[in-house]
């Protein structure tokens, strides 16, 4: 089933997300969520849905960064992002942790605010502690471009959206992304923005 994704200015998108209890991550009614979520995910297209982005303020996430969603990018720019595939899992009650002091900024999206690009700056890696669909406990290290989907999802969970980290000059429409700086290195992005 595909769910409605809200956009910005829903207020669920801006409270923080409650914990969920183990026994509520083992109902029958949370694995139809999450395979909805993974459904809605795939059909949108994006790498990453947060439970607040459908309605839920539910501290839920499913993360993937499927190989066809970077069958055009090149493989420079692949690199410069230190982008490779990510398998679909759930992250649920996630603590994140910085382990990176460096900041590192891409071109961010969101399936909140559709057809809109900016420039956001992430730290390059990441610590999750959190609970996984079965409520265990599990660690992610993440570095690159799955760290940056990391702190995005987690965002979400938090009542924050990419607009509130960016740098406001590069914010674009994702049309003009594409006629404009999707093919270049974000050091000369970084150059000819004021």
């Amino acid at each position: 089933m595909i769910l409605k994704i809200r956009a910005v200015g829903e207020p669920v998108l801006r409270a923080r997300a409650k914990p969920m209890q183990s026994e509520e991550i083992l109902l029958p009614s949370t694995r139809e969520l999450i395979a909805a979520m993974r459904e809605t995910l795939r059909d949108a297209p994006g790498v990453g849905l947060a439970a607040p982005q459908i309605g839920l303020p539910l501290q839920l996430a499913v993360v993937e960064d499927r190989e066809e969603n970077m069958k055009d990018l090149t493989r420079e720019v692949l690199t410069e992002r230190e982008r490779k595939p990510v398998p679909f899992h759930v992250i649920i009650n996630p603590v994140l942790t910085l382990e990176s002091v460096a900041e590192v900024e891409f071109f961010e999206g969101c399936l909140s605010l559709p057809g809109l690009m900016a420039l956001v700056p992430r730290a390059r890696k990441v610590k999750v502690e959190c609970l996984d669909e079965h409520g265990q406990p599990k660690v992610i290290r993440g570095s690159g471009w799955y760290a940056r989907i990391l702190q995005h999802e987690i965002d979400h969970l938090l009542g924050t959206l990419y607009v509130d980290r960016m740098r406001s000059v590069s914010l674009c429409t994702l049309e003009n992304f594409s006629r404009h700086w999707k093919g270049k290195p974000i050091s000369e992005v970084k150059r000819l923005l004021p």
